[in-house]
């Protein structure tokens, strides 16, 4: 086991678990914000897998939980605008996650990724977690 599957098992059982516990059982509110977070936990441990094992096919499918993770969330929040309420539990914590989750993955990556077409994609991924996580913030805050 390398450092990047230990990053990716710490995520798993640290960040992903609770998650599913807040979208299984909590309020129409908690549930959307556990869902956001777990689909960028999710994605950052496709990232942190693709290093870990030397799949870079795996960076797909942390680019499609980066684009289809956040539409989710604006889905759910529409359809469950009057139940979510103001503030609901654990939103105040998402922006921070997301600011300080995404670089602190995908920046090690890059690195050892090295210049080139991956490190690209990597570049992308980061970004679009980042906006996708302060939209979706705002829009659950908003609902």
């Amino acid at each position: 086991m390398n450092w990047w599957l230990a990053a990716a098992l710490a995520l798993v059982t640290g960040g992903l678990g609770p998650c599913l516990w807040g979208a299984a059982r909590g309020s129409a509110g908690r549930r959307v914000v556990a869902q956001n977070m777990a689909t960028l936990l999710l994605c950052l441990v496709f990232l942190l897998l693709a290093q870990g094992y030397a799949r870079p096919s795996y960076v797909d499918l942390a680019l499609v939980v980066a684009v289809l993770g956040p539409a989710g969330t604006l889905v759910f929040t529409r359809l469950l605008g009057d139940e979510i309420g103001e503030n609901p539990p654990g939103l105040r914590l998402l922006t921070p996650a997301v600011l300080v989750g995404a670089p602190a993955t995908v920046v090690p990556l890059c690195i050892a990724t090295g210049p080139g077409r991956a490190m690209g994609k990597l570049v992308l991924i980061g970004l679009l977690l980042i906006a996708g996580g302060i939209v979706t913030s705002a829009a659950v805050r908003r609902a």
